[in-house]
């Protein structure tokens, strides 16, 4: 569920759109081998709770999970029916609808008062089916982090399948880069958004039992009010592989121009899979283009393809940069992430850097901001030392001279514009 354009021949594709926020997303994941998936159910590692046992069945999933049990009556009175004014978007997952419920008991409240959620309805024909949605249940019902958006809640109604997540008032990060009309996000946040989503995906390839989440694109990283970043849609999520072996071999299930070249050839799938995608993620945020543009013409088609060449030359980085950003961004720190971005979009999976060394990295170029600014402020002191007035060295203050008109507030000397970010 996420975006992405129109995939080439297939034994099994599927074009879909989804927004589990504000506006619509559109994806389309590719489903390489010919064998039907199974639904693999591992353990978990998690920040707030011990390991918990290894579910298997539908029913074990269900029961064991920390999460709301809504009926179908609940949600319908949570989003006014389903009604159409109440649609967030609709995907290849189903219809997103706007809901309210009480923060406390979770019960449907009026419109307007109590908690926003997010309820995402599942069309019985609809690609992701039964099997993401309970492991997008079996997931985030027992993994939490701040970077990892918070399934409030599920139904299991018949057919009706539904799940209640936190709502996320800025949407996706790809209606933000990639949207007409949308606000241009600056250099700062574009940055921020990159740690969060990083910070995210280590948490979960750093977990006791690993977990591999396999579906790294723009669409599924979505904003808060505060632009904090948190990874959504864990359908295709997988356990990571243990003891000796370095992956785990399964059906190619993805996003075109975001899967690893390893993975869509052989089927290995490895944490180093999410790493490729998430340096697609990085071009996306440093040139503002899609991973994959059908409308545009030859090698530009494939960002990967087509930014390559520009990515280690500092004087060429500035031609594939995102018009957008209007030259506002430190050419250094451009080309820092460049160059971490050419690393996890390296061809060979053991040369990729660790998600944990892509986040450190990122946290750097944050880190060294805040210093540039910090020593910008003490240059500035230095070179424009406070002048004492001579008649405060006179021992009478009848002598005294003021410095400034009492007529004038210091406030209104010393009041600046606030600088907008």
């Amino acid at each position: 569920m996420g975006n992405c354009l129109e995939a080439p021949a297939r034994v099994q594709s599927s074009l879909s759109s989804h927004n589990a926020s504000e506006a619509s997303k559109s994806t389309s994941r590719t489903g390489l081998s010919s064998n039907g998936s199974t639904l693999t159910i591992p353990s978990y590692g998690s920040t707030s709770t011990n390991d918990l046992p290894t579910p298997r069945t539908e029913g074990e999933i269900l029961s064991s999970s920390n999460l709301k049990d809504f009926s179908l009556n609940e949600l319908r009175n949570a989003t006014r029916n389903f009604r159409s004014d109440s649609l967030l978007g609709e995907g290849g997952f189903g219809y997103v609808f706007k809901g309210w419920i009480d923060e406390q008991t979770f019960t449907a409240s009026r419109p307007g008062t109590g908690m926003v959620v997010a309820v995402k309805k599942l069309k019985p024909e609809g690609f992701q089916g039964h099997k993401e949605w309970l492991t997008e249940v079996n997931y985030l019902g027992q993994l939490h982090h701040p970077n990892l958006v918070k399934l409030i809640g599920y139904c299991s109604d018949g057919e009706n399948r539904l799940l209640v997540y936190e709502y996320m008032a800025k949407g996706s990060l790809e209606n933000h880069l990639f949207r007409r009309g949308a606000q241009p996000l600056s250099w700062a946040i574009r940055i921020k958004v990159a740690i969060d989503a990083a910070r995210g995906l280590s948490f979960l390839h750093d977990a006791e039992s690993q977990v591999i989440y396999r579906d790294v694109k723009a669409s599924n990283i979505l904003l808060d009010a505060d632009f904090n970043a948190k990874l959504s849609d864990f359908g295709l999520a997988k356990a990571g592989p243990t003891g000796d072996r370095t992956h785990v071999s399964t059906q190619v299930m993805g996003t075109h121009g975001y899967a690893a070249p390893e993975y869509i050839a052989t089927g290995r799938l490895s944490a180093k899979s999410d790493v490729y995608s998430f340096g697609v993620v990085l071009l996306e945020l440093l040139t503002g283009r899609r991973a994959l543009d059908r409308s545009k013409v030859g090698i530009e088609q494939n960002l990967v393809d087509w930014a390559k060449p520009y990515l280690s030359d500092k004087r060429k980085l500035f031609r594939i940069m995102d018009s957008k950003l209007e030259g506002q961004y430190p050419q250094k720190a451009a080309h820092q992430v460049a160059t971490l971005a050419v690393q996890c979009l390296s061809s060979e999976a053991k040369v990729r850097p660790r998600t944990a060394e892509v986040l450190a990295s990122l946290e750097q170029l944050q880190t060294a901001k805040s210093c540039s600014k910090a020593s910008q402020v003490r240059q500035a002191a230095a070179s424009n030392p406070v002048r004492k007035s001579p008649a405060r060295q006179l021992p009478s203050p009848l002598h005294i001279t003021p410095v400034a008109s009492p007529l004038r507030s210091p406030l209104q000397t010393y009041r600046q514009s606030p600088r907008v970010h």
